[in-house]
């Protein structure tokens, strides 16, 4: 057992966790885990870019409106708003952290994605997420205040107590040292998650393999709320077949153009929403739902033959390169495309600064559920609410801690066992991928909800190493973590009785907003 003591710890990797750190580190002394290496974060797989306003034809308000609308009423209209008007300013931040975006000349060269009024994404080419990656990790290597320990993971939360009340703090961590097996104590006055999402959960999914919900759980289990897990939206354009981990077509192809097509050739998105191809991406995923299972076919068309061929090798030369590789050649042929998993809207309920219900433990970047998305997120809102929010929660962090004395973190009593006996947890992840995907995907149901309920609550063995090393330990904790948060979503969706967003169910499709216009938040 080690035991380290420091000011904040962070766990994540990502664009949130990266931005907190560096904000952190100006008051504080900072430790940060990842529990792989420091470059496998969703972050790094974003292609689109950053949404953001600086085109003269834009404004404030039309960003706003655009996100208001496209969360379908569920959105929370201070946050958004904070949103947009921050949003300049951190992407200039990002610049001065070394972010190279692309520009025409002088200005940023913005595009257009499904849902926008104007061009307002800022990019990087369409490796936007790897270049911001890349510039923040070198930004915090340069930072002696910021310790990073890659190969670390967040087993749990540890909680002191208040002096002089009985209310509970978060005050540290238990941390498993992979390379090294061993455990490791981490002391400390705040903590903050920004561990990502959980698209792992799911059988097709663009996110990388440590997407397991780890952050939900840990905080659900600390404690701390959780709202609006029901809302899962899957990227309608993924590459097919999707493989392990789904190739993903950006929806900045949709904005330059390009017009999704069933097998015969028919442009069918008119007959779901005027803006076609550009309609919210809730609707694009259903409508291709729909047309593949009226068609029996297994994937739609996603038509660039109207493009510019200089424009897309330009603009999307990843994509490019990448439908080469699997022998498509664009803009002359189509790519076939599906919808797949790609982001959590809801997660840890946070205020807007940050603060989860739990004392001590913040949240920030797609872990957190901060009333920006509402029921559906607007393309290229993710990588802007995490700057946003993470710079949020450091300021209220930097306050919060002048109040805050440091408690003891009593030492663990006891320390959780590899064991090597007991179920094997790659079977229980195959197994509740599957649920996932086949009960609680694009559409439900009532009784679909109920069978994916029963079964995953039907998993009631614990997962453990069996091989008892470190890395088997940690991989049967994330599949625990992956039936808890896959749990929680079901247990979020039977709740919601009605169709909004990203949650469609057969049994109610309709919306009602007499009794369902509200979050939904699961308490312990």
């Amino acid at each position: 057992m080690t035991r380290i003591q420091t000011d904040v710890l962070v766990a994540g990797s990502g664009i949130a966790g990266l931005t907190f750190a560096l904000k952190a580190a100006e008051f504080a002394r900072v430790v940060l885990v990842t529990k792989k290496n420091r470059v496998e974060s969703a972050t790094n797989y974003a292609q689109g870019g950053v949404a953001a306003v600086f085109a003269q034809e834009d404004e404030f308000a039309l960003h706003a409106g655009d996100t208001l609308l496209s969360g379908a009423g569920l959105c929370h209209r201070r946050a958004v708003e904070e949103l947009v008007r921050e949003g300049p300013e951190r992407v200039r931040e990002l610049i001065e952290w070394g972010v190279r975006f692309s520009r025409d000349g002088a200005s940023f060269s913005l595009g257009r994605e499904a849902g926008h009024s104007a061009r307002r994404i800022v990019h990087a080419e369409d490796l936007t997420g790897s270049e911001i990656e890349r510039a923040l990790l070198a930004a915090v290597s340069a930072k002696p205040q910021i310790q990073m320990l890659q190969d670390h993971f967040l087993w749990k939360l540890a909680a002191v107590t208040e002096p002089g009340t009985l209310r509970p703090r978060c005050g540290g961590a238990l941390v498993l040292d992979v390379p090294d097996q061993r455990w490791m104590e981490v002391e400390c006055r705040a903590v903050l998650l920004a561990t990502g999402g959980c698209g792992r959960l799911y059988r097709h999914t663009t996110n990388p393999e440590i997407a397991m919900g780890d952050g939900v759980a840990i905080g659900w289990e600390a404690g701390a709320a959780v709202a609006n897990l029901e809302f899962v939206q899957f990227h309608p354009t993924a590459l097919y077949p999707t493989g392990d981990q789904a190739f993903l077509i950006s929806e900045a192809v949709r904005g330059e153009g390009a017009v999704i097509r069933n097998r015969g050739g028919e442009p069918f998105m008119e007959r779901h929403h005027p803006a076609g191809s550009l309609a919210p991406r809730d609707i694009v995923a259903r409508a291709i739902d729909a047309e593949m299972k009226r068609s029996g076919e297994p994937y739609v068309h996603l038509d660039l033959s109207d493009l510019d061929t200089e424009r897309v090798r330009s603009r999307f030369p990843n994509i490019l390169r990448g439908c080469a590789e699997r022998g498509i050649r664009i803009p002359e042929e189509p790519i076939p495309v599906v919808p797949a998993a790609h982001y959590q809207c809801g997660g840890l309920l946070t205020d807007w600064d940050g603060r989860t219900s739990l004392a001590g433990l913040y949240a920030a970047g797609e872990v957190a559920c901060t009333g920006v998305h509402g029921a559906n997120r607007l393309a290229s809102n993710s990588l802007l609410e995490a700057v946003v929010y993470a710079e949020r929660a450091a300021r209220r962090m930097e306050a919060d801690l002048h109040a805050v004395s440091g408690v003891p973190l009593p030492s663990a009593r006891s320390l959780p066992e590899l064991r090597t006996e007991g179920e094997d947890p790659a079977s229980i992840e195959e197994r509740v991928r599957d649920v996932m995907w086949e009960d609680v995907s694009i559409v439900r149901s009532e009784e679909r909800l109920a069978i994916a309920r029963r079964e995953l609550d039907g998993l009631v063995k614990l997962p453990v190493a069996r091989d008892g090393t470190a890395s088997g330990a940690m991989y049967a904790r994330q599949v625990e973590f992956a039936r808890e948060v896959a749990r929680l979503i079901v247990r979020c969706a039977q709740r919601r009785r009605e169709s909004r967003g990203l949650h469609f169910t057969e049994t109610y499709p309709h919306r009602d907003s007499e009794r369902y216009l509200r979050d939904t938040v699961l308490a312990r």
